[in-house]
């Protein structure tokens, strides 16, 4: 894939977190306990990066790895204002707009009106809803794991629309449209960048089950300031 932005004002923008991964976890743990929650955004982090590298940003790893951990801050909390509440609590964790606006690109078409236009966006769009799919795929495996995983078995997932009905196949494709790669690659890819993870994910998720456990309650609703 060739490097490159959709609009002009983006083509040399640099992108750089301000918050450190330490902080960022953090941040996740605040408004995120629910072990599910917290393996899917360390494995959407985990395929960003290996996206980032893949695709010519690897000095913008972090980034891209970051905005894959918080995508989906608000949802456990708040499912009804999944995109919309986000900004709110990410503003207030002192994250800067760019990264806003990416992690909220996400979510485009379905509960914002954020466009994913530069080419970080287009990944986390296009392997959000992907990186769910084969999660539930590879649970179904003698493995449990991707490491065995081919495209072709994961393709009969993606037609059998009653699998994994939660993953939205239109969403996939549109992502896959956007990337301008076929659904194969985009498959192909993204079981690699888990296959990259999944040792790791599995470790870190099982550390942080341990410690949410001794740590107080998750923020409630209140006190996001409704």
């Amino acid at each position: 894939m060739e490097r490159g932005c959709a609009s002009e004002w983006r083509k040399d923008w640099k992108m750089k977190s301000n918050l450190s991964r330490e902080e960022a976890l953090k941040l996740l743990l605040t408004w995120n306990r629910e072990p599910f929650h917290i393996q899917h955004a360390l494995t959407v982090e985990g395929v960003m990066r290996w996206f980032a590298q893949e695709m010519g940003y690897g000095e913008e790893a972090d980034f891209w790895g970051i905005c894959g951990l918080l995508h989906d801050i608000d949802f456990e909390r708040f499912p009804e204002q999944h995109c919309q509440k986000a900004p709110e609590l990410l503003r207030a964790a002192g994250v800067g707009e760019d990264m806003i606006h990416a992690i909220c690109s996400h979510g485009y078409g379905l509960v914002c009106d954020v466009e994913p236009t530069h080419e970080m966006e287009k990944a986390l769009f296009a392997c959000d809803e992907l990186t769910g799919l084969i999660g539930a795929a590879a649970k179904m495996r003698p493995s449990k794991s991707v490491s065995d995983m081919e495209v072709s078995s994961l393709k009969k997932k993606f037609k059998d629309k009653k699998f994994a009905a939660g993953c939205s196949r239109d969403v996939i494709k549109t992502g896959a449209e956007r990337m301008g790669v076929s659904l194969e690659d985009l498959m192909e890819k993204t079981i690699l960048a888990m296959r990259s993870c999944e040792d790791s994910v599995r470790r870190e998720t099982e550390e942080l089950a341990a410690l949410t456990e001794a740590l107080p309650p998750a923020k409630a609703a209140s006190d996001s300031g409704e």
